[in-house]
């Protein structure tokens, strides 16, 4: 049996069937019978072929008939016995960013309950640099076997994309989406000092003062600064970009009125807010979400706006479909899980879990809609 497992791994199974056929006037003798045979040569063991003359037309027929229903049996048996084996052993969970940081915490909340779903151990690997660029091509690069997988965001497969286009790998051509993990919603901060009580009031104040407010981001080109340049966008706002080395260093000066506006996220800016030195005015996501519930939506003032850092799980291009389908309900079931839900919360993140299919339908509209805001405010990391 392990030299057939050995051809359906391979995937090099053929049925022979040239010149084979069943004698007009006799049945099967011991000779006559079905090859098997590789692609790179070298015939299975213990099977015999009949060569012969003189085949009726009908034997020919039926022969052609039941080696069709062969070549259906093993080709089902071998994804059959392809998909009960997967995983046979540990996999590593490629996260492109630093140990420490929100997606490798996240990466390690997640990766516990997803080994015991799926019978062996999930590794996280950290592999950071150029922006999570180089972890990417590296999972990218990986056999498609479903033993490199990576927990990839919207910095490396929508926002950096759209901004770089000298990445070293593609983010749709080069990936098989497999699992939607969650989102992470920003939350629009002001200075107390600020006259405004809530986005409305907010969007009036900035259109009566064009050129003369601010706001803060962690950097050109970052999901920071796209956020509230989409915000400017619908509601029609001239407000200057003044960047810093991460939201961290802005707080100080947002909470000192040198700046009016930032949109961070909820771990980072709510602690903020519970402590009285800033103001909340409304979250990103397209509804009010439960990690802060008391916060209006911006969407109920501006209809359609929506900003979020998603997180979701991909492997190489040419993943086989069941192998998707095996880790895609492992995922939907960690993410399900009540103690996942709460570990995520805590790092402000909302569990989605969903099909592939929708998943990747997510990053075109979220690849659109920022290339888009991108080109339109000339957007570079420059």
């Amino acid at each position: 049996m392990n030299w057939f497992r050995k051809l359906c791994k391979t995937r090099r199974v053929q049925v022979a069937a040239l010149n084979i056929g069943v004698p007009c006037n006799a049945g099967l003798s011991a000779g006559n019978g079905i090859g098997l045979h590789e692609t790179q040569g070298g015939r299975a063991p213990g099977i015999a072929v009949s060569r012969g003359m003189g085949f009726c037309r009908d034997s020919l027929r039926s022969f052609n008939r039941t080696r069709a229903v062969l070549v259906l049996f093993f080709g089902f048996l071998c994804t059959g016995l392809w998909a009960q084996t997967y995983p046979a052993k540990s996999i590593r969970l490629v996260v492109p960013f630093p140990a420490g940081g929100a997606t490798d915490i996240l990466a390690r909340a997640v990766s516990q309950k997803l080994s015991e779903r799926l019978g062996q151990s999930v590794v996280v690997d950290n592999k950071p640099g150029a922006g999570g660029s180089l972890g990417s091509d590296l999972a990218a690069r990986a056999t498609p076997d479903g033993y490199t997988l990576l927990l990839a965001t919207t910095s490396t497969h929508t926002i950096g994309p759209a901004v770089n286009p000298r990445l070293p790998y593609d983010a749709f051509a080069d990936f098989t989406a497999v699992a939607h993990v969650g989102n992470a919603p920003s939350i629009m901060l002001v200075p107390n000092s600020s006259p405004a009580q809530s986005v409305k009031e907010w969007i009036a104040y900035a259109k009566a003062r064009p050129g003369q407010l601010n706001y803060a981001s962690s950097g050109n080109g970052t999901i920071v600064q796209l956020t509230a340049e989409l915000f400017k966008a619908q509601a029609g706002l001239f407000v200057v970009h003044i960047p810093y080395k991460g939201t961290a260093l802005a707080i100080p000066d947002l909470v000192s009125g040198k700046i009016d506006v930032l949109f961070d996220s909820l771990p980072s800016g709510m602690p903020h807010v519970r402590d009285g030195r800033l103001r909340a005015l409304g979250v990103t996501s397209a509804k009010r979400s439960p990690l802060a519930p008391d916060l209006p939506a911006i969407s109920e003032v501006l209809p359609g706006y929506e900003s979020n850092t998603w997180f979701g799980v991909f492997g190489p291009k040419g993943l086989p479909a069941d192998i998707v389908a095996r880790v895609n309900q492992a995922v939907n079931q960690t993410v399900a899980d009540p103690e996942v839900r709460d570990k995520l919360a805590r790092l402000g993140i909302e569990a989605t879990g969903g099909s592939p299919a929708a998943f990747q339908a997510l990053l075109k509209t979220e690849y659109d809609k920022w290339r888009r805001i991108i080109d339109e405010r000339k957007i570079t990391t420059d």
